[in-house]
Formats: structure tokens, sequence, C-alpha cells
């Protein structure tokens, strides 16, 4: 008989999907015309990073170059600039995710929000550098800083609730393979 593929990669890959589109739908509200007085963290680039970092097999490259792009294109922002920076910065940190595993986790988080400096430092010098409109760097600044401490919650709101764990070292899968 058979073996049958594991669903849960596929119920995660969905889940994922689903909070970025409620989170992009909440985004594109129209909710006044007074403006925050810090700006929003981007929940779900750290939703993305945290994934990939504790399960890589949940979240492919192209669900999250896809996400991304989309973002890019509902938010007027230039087609592709920080959908490709993501996916950099992910794929930067999933190759990494097996060393992460037995590490504490503010060295991760360490890891994190030096890649998340890396891509909106990269961001702004790329749009400097063709010359597109950007906003202030201190509104910019402040995204950066509210996602990257959002990224612990984040985290623990993965762990907790959504049950996306690190793999133990030396744990297979329903397979036997090694995770």
């Amino acid at each position: 008989m058979a073996e049958q593929q594991p669903v849960k990669p596929f119920s995660y890959l969905a889940l994922f999907l689903a909070l970025a589109f409620v989170s992009l739908f909440i985004r594109l509200l129209p909710l006044g015309e007074r403006g925050w007085l810090f700006p929003a963290p981007d929940v779900v680039l750290c939703l993305a990073l945290a994934w990939v970092v504790r399960r890589p097999d949940y979240l492919p490259a192209l669900a999250i170059a896809a996400v991304f792009f989309l973002e890019d294109l509902l938010l007027m922002r230039p087609p592709g600039l920080w959908a490709m920076l993501v996916l950099l910065g992910s794929e930067f940190l999933r190759r990494r995710a097996a060393t992460l595993r037995g590490l504490n986790f503010w060295f991760e988080y360490l890891l994190v929000a030096g890649v998340l400096l890396t891509m909106f430092l990269a961001n702004r010098l790329i749009l400097a550098i063709v010359m597109i409109p950007q906003p202030s760097f201190g509104l910019s600044f402040a995204q950066f800083l509210a996602t990257v401490f959002a990224y612990p919650a984040v985290v623990a709101l993965s762990h907790f609730v959504f049950k996306v764990r690190k793999p133990a070292t030396g744990e297979v899968d329903a397979l036997g393979q090694k995770l």
C-alpha cells in the first residue's frame, strides 16, 4: 500500500496565505484620515521569517515571493523590489535554519534583526539609486523598528498558538526523513 504524504505542510501554507491576505486586507482598509502615531510593523514579514527559521519546509520560496509581490502591487510599491529583498533574506535564513536549531532565541533574534536591517537599507539604497520617491527616513526606520520589536511576539504566537516549533536534533518526519 502506498504511503500518503503528510498534509501538515500544506495546511501551514494555507494558514500563512490566509493570514497574509487578512493582514493585507486590513492594511488596505480606509481607516480614516488621521495617521497612527507610530507605523505598524510588517507582521507578514515577521511571520514569514519566523516560519522559515523554525520550519523551512512549511513555507516554500514561491509562496513568499507571490505574497510579497502581490503586496508590492496593491500597496503601490515598486513591483518586485521588496518581494526580491524578502525572498533573498528568507532564503539566507533558510540556509541557516539547521545551525539556528540548537542556538538560543536571542541569537536567532539578532540574526533576523540584522537581515531586516540589511533588507531595509538595501531597499532605501536601490530606491535612491533609481531616484524613486520614498517615504522619509524616519518613518521607514520607525517601521523597521516596529517590525523588529514585533518579531518576538510573532514567534511566541507561532510557537504557542500555531504550533510552529523548531524540530529537535535528530527528529524525523512521518516518512522517516531527518528534519
